[in-house]
């Protein structure tokens, strides 16, 4: 009796631990929380170093510290445990979001110079290369895709279904860079349709990260590192040297031109265009309380 006991309470727990929401905030406790504690111990031990390095070495063991953390135990949380970060398709999926991104904000700034609002002074320099490779490209290509698609998209997918989970991972998303410089809610609104449905739909469609890692990586590099547009607000310090200038509704403002109607334009219709794909391709998460009344309904009008 009391084995029997023991078990049944164990079960329980487990039931508790595995539902959902509950679920998504254990993950969110040990992704936080290690990226926190990497973070604060780097700059202890690095108290009195140069700002720039400080920030490549903690943005590096941070990216070390959060895959870890995935890895070994947010990937087996939940009902249906699984790793994003597996398959063998991994490099064709990079390479293919790496190619997006540089090719979609390439075509965004194309436009804008069509437009007369993005205009190049000369030539830059790769002085803050290694600095943008880490801080703008793989830091938050790694750290915000885990977070936002890899636990939050996870578990919103599994409880509401796949778009309830894009809208709601993708406000987060936009609402997260609230407080980068030059934000605005223009902004953030920008950030959640170009970035949040955009990176959400790459997720849906392939079921890994890779595909979103990639597209972000080049998106924020390209932007930045390549034609010396803001970053999210972020000064860049590009290959080329350019500056914009003209109505804030087309360069961004202080943002950048994530904070056009140039770039909300073009990048919302690809992301659109991506999830239309993953739904053709029967990649969608039905919501719960469709699908069961569906089933009903099919129920009721078969024949006995």
């Amino acid at each position: 009796m009391k084995a029997g006991g023991g078990e049944a309470v164990q079960g329980r727990w487990r039931a508790v631990a595995e539902w959902p929401p509950v679920a998504l905030a254990l993950a969110l406790a040990i992704f936080l929380g290690a990226a926190g504690v990497a973070a604060g111990l780097i700059e202890v031990a690095m108290r009195g170093a140069p700002a720039n390095h400080v920030q490549i070495v903690t943005d590096a063991v941070s990216c070390v510290v959060m895959l870890l953390a995935y890895k070994l135990v947010i990937r087996r949380l939940g009902r249906k445990p699984r790793d994003d970060l597996a398959g063998p398709r991994a490099g064709r999926q990079v390479l293919a979001g790496t190619g997006i991104g540089f090719l979609l904000f390439s075509a965004i700034v194309a436009v804008a110079a069509l437009m007369g609002v993005y205009r190049i002074n000369g030539t830059g320099n790769a002085d803050f290369l290694l600095f943008a490779l880490v801080t703008d490209g793989f830091a938050p290509a790694i750290g915000e895709e885990l977070l936002f698609r890899g636990i939050l998209f996870r578990w919103l997918e599994e409880w509401s279904g796949s778009a309830p989970a894009l809208v709601v991972s993708s406000l987060l998303f936009g609402a997260s860079h609230l407080q980068n410089p030059g934000a605005s809610w223009l902004a953030a609104i920008g950030i959640a349709l170009e970035g949040g449905l955009l990176l959400g739909a790459a997720y849906v469609l392939t079921r890994r990260l890779w595909m979103p890692m990639g597209l972000h990586a080049a998106w924020n590099l390209t932007q930045g590192e390549v034609f010396d547009v803001p970053v999210s607000g972020n000064d860049a310090h590009g290959l080329l040297s350019a500056q914009l200038g003209g109505p804030e509704l087309l360069t961004g403002g202080g943002f950048g031109l994530e904070a056009s109607l140039i770039s909300i334009s073009i990048a919302t219709a690809f992301g659109l265009a991506l999830f239309a794909l993953a739904a053709r391709e029967r990649r969608l998460v039905p919501v719960p309380w469709f699908a069961r009344r569906s089933e009903a309904v099919r129920r009721s009008i078969s024949p006995k």
